[in-house]
């Protein structure tokens, strides 16, 4: 008995939740594993969007051509590249991301506003099963005896503490939305309140200068729309005012009572420094001025080796280099013209207090926030940041309403935006499918003759110069 379009969009949910959950809140979760999870959110979008055919469509024509555009010449420099293999992996990444996007604006569509109250859900759980895990790896380690203590210790299911800070930056946003929502009780609020203190506390802690800036921007921008955004500021400078108050109750009056020295501490990182990130700039845009066009092909920084990162932790050196200017603007003017038409629906909106209204204004913040934070660091780059930006992105395509009849679907771009989603997806399969039996094996290798020392791409070791 063949499954409705209801019960086709609950299983792609319970499963995406389930490999999330995994991704995120194993303590031996990492960049490898989150890197199978999002193939594995990828593989379950693809299949949830060929069962389910949209009636009409979840974007314009132009947004719909300057897709196309991209990635035209994204296959172009990537057959022109030094590995074209790997540059088609990264095009792959790229679409799968797409595919994700695209399954959740049509879950959403079908599902309606029920959907969002579980998108919520979900928030809350993965936060609040991280925040015990940290206050639980406090707990211990204030009890173990020890004479320091770095709180960096304290995160757990993340390869770097800025890819932590990266999944907050997203989170952080949305689970200010059931604070702004009138009829919720006044329990839940205060609980959710305290969680959001909580998950301040390890944005404080952790000391990803990248998230609180893209906080600040974000902020800024929302105050700016009117008394929602206001309210949402208001919300989040409560919380970053007790996530203070309990940092230094914990790591500094707890620590000094115990006679703990606390290492790392968050005001350390209270710099200008670019940590480290000058070089590898530098790196990216020589790379744009040597092949400003198609760039060096896809995943490409990371053919040039240096003793860095495999990522030149900037959105758009990144793009320029490896994919090329042409492409790079496409890139913007897309990103300008879906932040608009969100940036005028929120204006419009901003006295209502439908909860989809004030959830367009939480994704709105969660997006303008990652994208600043993409200036400094790998967001368009790391697995689970890819994976919440394609929710991010296809929950307000879902929520958005157009301003004239909605156009209908053209047959034949769907089923070419399906073939191209499926080779896709099957070449990440292989690729994971081929590398995951020895990759601890390469990884061993890589660390004993590079200085110890990681540098995430596609995989955890992500350098692919030969």
């Amino acid at each position: 008995m063949a499954l409705s379009v209801q019960q086709r969009g609950k299983v792609f949910l319970v499963l995406t939740v389930c490999l999330l959950v995994v991704g995120v809140c194993v303590p031996f979760s990492g960049h490898d594993l989150q890197r199978v999870m999002q193939v594995a959110i990828g593989f379950c979008a693809v299949l949830y969007g060929l069962s389910v055919a949209p009636s009409e469509r979840l974007v314009d024509r132009p947004t719909a051509l300057g897709l196309a555009l991209i990635i035209a010449l994204g296959l172009l420099s990537s057959v022109l590249a030094h590995q074209p293999l790997w540059a088609f992996t990264e095009m792959a990444v790229f679409i799968s991301c797409g595919a994700i996007a695209v399954a959740f604006a049509l879950l959403r569509r079908h599902g309606g506003e029920a959907l969002d109250r579980t998108l919520i859900l979900v928030v809350t759980g993965l936060c609040l099963i991280k925040s015990i895990q940290y206050l639980h790896a406090g707990g211990l380690a204030f009890t173990s005896g020890a004479s320091t203590l770095d709180p960096d210790s304290l995160l757990s299911g993340f390869s770097n503490k800025r890819f932590y800070g990266q999944f907050q930056t997203f989170t952080l946003p949305l689970l200010a939305l059931p604070l702004l929502i009138p009829n919720v009780s006044r329990a839940w609020r205060g609980a959710v309140f305290a969680l959001l203190c909580v998950w301040w506390l390890i944005a404080i802690s952790g000391g990803t200068r990248g998230t609180w800036l893209g906080m600040v921007v974000a902020g800024v921008v929302l105050a700016a729309l009117g008394p929602s955004g206001r309210r949402w500021l208001g919300w989040q400078l409560a919380a970053v005012v007790g996530g203070v108050l309990l940092y230094g109750a914990v790591f500094t009056v707890l620590a000094g009572y115990l006679g703990v020295e606390i290492a790392s501490a968050a005001s350390d990182r209270l710099t200008t420094s670019l940590s480290g990130r000058g070089p590898i700039w530098w790196q990216a845009w020589h790379m744009l001025v040597e092949r400003p066009w198609l760039g060096f092909g896809p995943m490409h920084f990371a053919d040039i080796a240096n003793k860095t990162a495999a990522h030149p932790h900037q959105a758009i050196l990144q793009w320029t280099s490896e994919w090329g200017v042409p492409s790079a603007l496409c890139v913007a003017v897309l990103a300008w013209r879906g932040g608009w038409a969100t940036v005028a629906e929120v204006r419009e909106r901003m006295l209502s207090t439908k909860r989809a209204d004030l959830l367009r204004l939480c994704l709105l913040a969660a997006l303008i926030a990652a994208l600043v934070q993409s200036m400094v660091d790998g967001v368009i780059v790391m697995p689970n940041s890819q994976v919440w930006l394609a929710l991010v992105v296809g929950w307000l395509m879902a929520l958005h309403v157009w301003r004239t009849p909605a156009p209908t679907a053209l047959p034949l771009a769907w089923g070419v935006w399906k073939a191209l989603t499926v080779v896709s997806v099957g070449l990440l399969v292989f690729i994971v499918v081929r590398d995951l039996p020895q990759i601890n094996q390469a990884q061993q290798q890589y660390l004993s003759t590079h200085d110890n020392l990681l540098q995430p791409r596609f995989w955890a070791q992500g350098v692919i110069a030969r």
